[in-house]
Order: structure tokens, then C-alpha cells, then sequence
């Protein structure tokens, strides 16, 4: 769906906006930790401290699209009592 078609916000974005700028300070410093030389160890941590983070905003994006605007598409759905596969759906997700 385009940006257009599907620009709102939703309460956790402000959230996931810090997180995500918090992630890309740190990507920065781990930037300047590797043209000081620092050991492939400390880099390796660093980068793996900034991937958790950013995967972690990425969960809650998609668990908020679903609870939200996925939600609201399968209404008809839901209305009929089909909402069982949107119930699974958002379980499995939790595990990403």
C-alpha cells in the first residue's frame, strides 16, 4: 500500500522513532570505534547491541499494523466470526 493511501500514526511510532534514533547514535559511535582500531570483539557486541534494537523496533511496527490497521481490514471478516486465522496470525507474529 502506498505511503499516500496509508499515512496515519499510531501511538507506538513515537516510541519506535526514539528507539530507532537512539540505534542510529550508537551506529554511529560503533562507526568511530572501527576507524580507531578498536578490537573486532567490541565492534561485533556493539553491532549485535544495534541489531536487537532495531529488530525490536521492527516487531513492534508489525505488531502495531496488526493490532491496528490489519485489524481494521478484516472486519467484515471478524464480523461474520472469522477472525480466527487473524487471531493465529497475530500469535506467530509475536515471534519475530
Amino acid at each position: 500500500m502506498s505511503e499516500q493511501a496509508h499515512a496515519h500514526q499510531h501511538q507506538s511510532h513515537s516510541d519506535i522513532i526514539k528507539r530507532l534514533k537512539r540505534a542510529e547514535g550508537h551506529l554511529r559511535s560503533i562507526v568511530g570505534m572501527m576507524e580507531d582500531g578498536r578490537p573486532c570483539v567490541d565492534l561485533a557486541q556493539q553491532l549485535h547491541a544495534v541489531e536487537k534494537a532495531v529488530c525490536q523496533a521492527k516487531r513492534t511496527l508489525i505488531q502495531d499494523h496488526i493490532d491496528h490497521c490489519l485489524e481494521h481490514a478484516v472486519t467484515a471478516a471478524s464480523e461474520r466470526g472469522e477472525n480466527t486465522a487473524l487471531d493465529d496470525f497475530k500469535l506467530i507474529t509475536k515471534y519475530l
